[in-house]
């Protein structure tokens, strides 16, 4: 079925034949014009490229016709370079000079707006500088604990942790005058538990502490000055009736904070460029093995609190991105010093927290297509996001080609997100991105269904507590391992070593993949209080095989089997227990959590909107840095190829999947041309918006966009459309609106975040903006106007206004807001896209408020 815009596109292309054939003289004329210009410029440049190579070479080749020495041109390259580097810069500063004088308003707007607080740009996060004053003046007695914790407790501990440490010492220890800081909180409430409250604390600090070492007195090192940003999340649970009305606290960061060390003595050497990434990188490692999710730090504050269930809970779900495709990329390799433009050999970074997988690369492809699957875990949402980073593959040094950010809450509420993102901080590129949120259930329909077409099914969730009477002499190994083993002149030198308890680590495996524990030393009863996820793609025949290794001898202590059918049939797919090890010890067992669910796709609310594109992330709700270059280490995961086979049979079998995928999905359109197809089942209900949705489609179908756009601006709200419907029903689509009162400036600040579903008006496609008025000040000196969004129905403004005005006035105006499309003065195109008038003595202008709007006609709202 060919669509309005298709059958635009095939009248011009036809109108151009008909003009071909009209005027077969002049058009070829042309055409030859055109051609002859293209390689006469073609040839001047390439002249120009060898010109420039035998200046370059001409003197190398005199240098040898008079049999100078390579010297001469060793010093005339020197003075060549010096001058080409000053030439450059004084380029670079003329041309900043003259985009600054250009672009001033924007910069300094942009500027500000950088170096703002979270709180100021986003109304849910709030300000705590009453807490900032608290920690201030505490400061100087949180550095008084600290000192006599190093000394009194790590200082001894690393002196007896080896013999060369004997005379570690803590020479100085000074945490400053500059304390950390928070520069805004978000509280979650409304989405959580009701016996809990989420607390997301944006944390700043660049102190100026100073702590010295010293070993020996000829190994002094130390540091001075450290800086640490990044979102710590503390939840307050369980909530009690008895004081302290708190069971606990935990904190943890989202994700990995942004760390810089200023070294000092012998440790100045990892501020070398070379290692200071790596040594900032490993100290990072550290932190996120305790401090970033899955790991959690809990603070018990009554004794009948469950500090492992509330360290290593449940995950909150599992996403699975479909990686589709990219269109539209930046083009990153250039030949002939730029002359000739190449392509781009495009690959894809997706992070979820700690976990990243690396797509496969696409040579010479502005429009790559990955059709690749991954699977993360969640452990929180709202808090984590989906991160996705395109670079281009290069031999030296890869190229940034675009990254979006994706809050993983917000499709946790849609369950299935397809659609196609704009690419952040770069002019041009999309990337087409199919989500869904997969459920942690206990029921086994969905078992077999998913692992038919390789996905994963199911999810183990491991919690390994500790074990208990290892191992300690050869004599008591009761495995064949030690058997074969002591024969071995070397083993038996490692053996002879080794004395004492052992360093046990335990190594747990599923279908191939295998994770590892942390190592606790010299004993025999370890203790390691660890989580680890596995998916699992058949639970009916896999195996979980545990086994407790000793580092210093090289020796498995015992093992262990668990076929996953036991789980299976366990209560509520549950094992918590002792496992006596086998070839082990006869007494010895080690306790372990062993959880199985399976994932489910679940139908979304019925009452709540799809947010889509909404789902991205365009604000710093965190401080974060952007890597401008691909990482060559990256892991390189087994990723599930879709393949027709596989979709041709799940279609045939009409899984669960399918079903509600039908029932989920909206794509909405990101520019001109782009069209719905989605498939629907007889039957399927959908919601409101959905139904809206749909409508609006078959209006624009039944007639062509610019011929309904514009005749709306004469017919009566009875008046019938082409289906026979009203124009009442006619959805223009929804804007997203935030207002609130600054008593600091004495203004209304109406902040515009963006629309979506923008009512098409044209073949030529859309370039909306958004006009405000406060009414009933109309005049021109008083309209706020946003930037033009070129080509696209679902437009990002991020764009605030202020209106000078007192706060009893603020409450008797109105807001008048217009989404219009720029046209031009001879166009004869519908400029009005929508409206919404917002009464503002309706609501608390002090707190704020942030809402999707719908767009009307005239402004009114819907019954």
């Amino acid at each position: 079925m060919k669509t309005s815009s298709d059958s635009g596109k095939n009248e011009r292309r036809d109108s151009v034949f008909v003009f071909e054939d009209e005027q077969p003289g002049g058009c070829s004329d042309t055409v030859g014009k055109l051609n002859t210009n293209a390689v006469n410029q073609f040839l001047v440049e390439l002249m120009f490229f060898f010109g420039k190579a035998f200046f370059y070479l001409f003197p190398v080749y005199l240098a040898g016709f008079f049999g100078l020495s390579i010297s001469w041109i060793l010093l005339g390259l020197f003075f060549w370079m010096w001058w080409k580097k000053n030439r450059t810069g004084k380029l670079a500063r003329l041309s900043s000079a003259f985009e600054v004088l250009e672009r001033e308003k924007y910069i300094i707007a942009k500027e500000i707006y950088d170096h703002m607080p979270a709180w100021i740009n986003f109304p849910d996060i709030e300000r705590v500088e009453w807490l900032n004053k608290i920690l201030q003046q505490a400061w100087p007695f949180f550095g008084s604990y600290m000192d006599k914790l190093l000394k009194d407790t790590i200082e001894p501990s690393i002196r007896g942790y080896s013999m060369h440490l004997k005379t570690f010492t803590f020479t100085k220890i000074d945490f400053g005058e500059k304390c950390f800081r928070i520069n805004g909180v978000k509280t979650y409430t409304k989405e959580v538990d009701k016996r809990q409250v989420i607390l997301d604390l944006q944390i700043s600090y660049a102190g100026d502490c100073e702590i010295n070492i010293d070993v020996q007195k000829v190994c002094k090192a130390g540091l001075k000055g450290i800086q640490l940003h990044g979102t710590l999340r503390v939840i307050l649970e369980p909530l009690i009736r008895d004081v302290p009305l708190v069971g606990a606290i935990t904190v943890f960061f989202i994700r990995k904070p942004v760390l810089e060390i200023n070294w000092t003595g012998l440790t100045n050497l990892l501020d070398v460029p070379g290692l200071s990434g790596i040594s900032d990188t490993m100290i990072l490692d550290i932190i996120a093995s305790y401090m970033v999710l899955p790991n959690r730090f809990t603070v018990p504050l009554i004794k009948d609190v469950s500090v492992a269930q509330l360290r290593f809970p449940m995950p909150h779900g599992v996403v699975r991105v479909h990686l589709e495709e990219a269109k539209n990329l930046i083009i990153k390799d250039t030949y002939l010093g730029g002359i000739v433009k190449g392509k781009s050999d495009p690959y894809g970074l997706l992070r979820v927290g700690t976990q990243s997988f690396r797509s496969k690369t696409i040579k010479e492809n502005l429009n790559p297509k990955w059709n690749e699957i991954y699977e993360f875990i969640v452990h929180e949402a709202p808090g984590q996001d989906l991160e996705v980073d395109l670079y281009d593959e290069d031999p030296d040094k890869d190229d940034f080609l675009g990254s979006i950010v994706i809050d993983l809450g917000e499709v946790m509420k849609d369950r299935v997100v397809d659609e196609w993102f704009p690419l952040n901080d770069v002019k041009s590129g999309t990337v087409h991105l199919r989500l869904e949120w997969l459920s942690l259930t206990t029921n086994k329909e969905n078992l077999r269904s998913e692992g038919s077409n390789n996905l994963s099914p199911a999810v183990l969730v491991i919690y390994l507590d500790n074990a208990c009477n290892l191992p300690t002499t050869n004599l008591e190994y009761t495995n064949c391992e030690y058997a074969s083993k002591k024969k071995n002149p070397k083993y038996i030198k490692l053996t002879k070593k080794a004395k004492g308890e052992p360093n046990a680590y335990v190594e747990l495996s599923v279908g191939g993949k295998s994770q590892k524990s942390k190592m606790r030393y010299t004993s025999k009863d370890p203790v390691w209080e660890e989580a680890f996820t596995f998916f699992i793609k058949n639970a009916e025949n896999q195996i979980l095989r545990a086994e407790v290794k000793d580092d210093q001898r090289d020796c498995a202590l015992g093992m262990l089997n668990i076929p996953l059918y036991r789980i299976l049939q366990a209560t509520d797919m549950t094992l918590d227990q002792k496992f006596h090890l086998e070839h082990s010890g006869s007494s010895s067992f080690i306790k372990m959590k062993i959880v199985l669910r399976m994932l489910t796709i679940e139908e979304p609310d019925p009452n709540s909107v799809y947010r889509g594109l909404s789902a991205l992330k365009k604000g710093p709700i965190s401080i974060k840095t952007k890597k401008k270059k691909g990482s060559k280490d990256e892991s390189s995961p087994t990723v599930h190829k879709k393949s027709s086979n596989s979709t041709s049979s799940t279609q045939q079998n009409g899984t669960n999947e399918n079903k509600i995928e039908l029932k989920s999905v909206r794509k909405d359109s990101l520019s001109v041309g782009e069209k719905d197809s989605e498939p629907r089942t007889p039957g399927t209900p959908f919601t409101k918006a959905q139904n809206r949705h749909l409508f609006r489609k078959d209006v624009i179908s039944s007639s062509s966009p610019a011929s309904l756009a514009s005749s709306t601006e004469t017919l009566d709200r009875d008046h019938p459309l082409p289906n026979g419907s009203s124009l009442d029903e006619l959805t223009f689509g929804e804007i997203q609106i935030t207002v609130r009162y600054a008593s600091l400036r004495n203004s209304l600040v109406v902040n515009v975040g963006g629309c979506r579903n923008l009512i098409s008006c044209s073949n030529e496609g859309v370039d909306p903006y958004v006009r405000i008025y406060l009414l009933p000040d109309k005049s021109w000196s008083a309209r706020k106007k946003t930037s033009v969004k070129k080509k696209t129905l679902n437009p990002q403004f991020d764009e605030k206004f202020e209106f000078h005005i007192s706060l009893e006035e603020a409450k008797k105006r109105k807001l008048d807001i217009a989404v219009k499309n720029n046209k031009s003065f001879t166009s004869s195109e519908r400029k009005d896209l929508g409206k919404v008038l917002i009464d503002l003595s309706a609501d608390n202008l002090t707190n704020g408020f942030t809402q999707w709007y719908e767009l009307t006609l005239d402004g009114s709202t819907r019954s």
